[in-house]
């Protein structure tokens, strides 16, 4: 019997097809022009926290990267961990045994891969900055958005960075028809934004 195929290798298995789920959702909206990286980064937050959560670098390397990076070692520690049992005791461990080994494990991981992340993708500015400098700026809709039914917008800031932000028509307005340009005139909170279509397109 096939080391993957084993009952005791079952969560291994699923985290490393989550982590393949993972890579084609990012891939296929990407090529919308989407990507749910940088909404869930901005979502989650804009200061990085203390604590564990801050040690594992959350805030300061994208979300989606850290996830990749457990999954990976997750998957594969618990995988060799059933593979030595197998050597030792010829039966693999089980997976109650196996599973918090393979968490104890993935998060160094998660902490030395996160530090290489954020030294290789440093951030010249804060999403907290971007998000509040963004009021006044011209986004494209990803979506269609109506009222209290939030959709994807994409924008750049000063600095050229795109940021991805959920946008709501303001009070004025019905909705926000996809692939249309909007004027960004009120930040909820977050990278929640309330908009108007684009008054003058030919200005902005």
């Amino acid at each position: 019997m096939s080391l993957l195929t084993l009952p005791e290798s079952a969560p291994f298995v699923v985290a490393l097809g989550v982590l393949l789920l993972l890579g084609a959702v990012e891939g296929i909206t990407l090529m919308f022009g989407a990507s749910p990286s940088h909404w869930l980064d901005g979502f989650l937050g804009t200061d990085p926290p203390d604590g564990f959560l801050g040690w594992l670098h959350l805030g300061r390397a994208p979300v989606l990267a850290l996830c990749a990076v457990f999954l990976t070692a997750f998957a594969l520690g618990g995988l060799v961990l059933n593979a030595l049992a197998l050597n030792v005791i010829a039966h693999p461990m089980p997976w109650p045994l196996s599973v918090p080994l393979a968490v104890l494990a993935a998060l160094p991981a998660v902490r030395a891969c996160g530090g290489l992340i954020v030294r290789l993708v440093p951030r010249e500015e804060t999403y907290a900055v971007s998000f509040a400098s963004l009021v006044g700026r011209v986004a494209t809709m990803l979506g269609h958005a109506r009222t209290d039914y939030p959709a994807q917008a994409k924008t750049t800031d000063r600095h050229g960075h795109t940021l991805y932000l959920m946008v709501e028509p303001d009070e004025s307005v019905d909705d926000l028809a996809s692939a249309s340009d909007v004027l960004l005139v009120r930040q909820i909170h977050g990278n929640r934004f309330a908009a108007i279509p684009n008054p003058r397109p030919d200005l902005l």
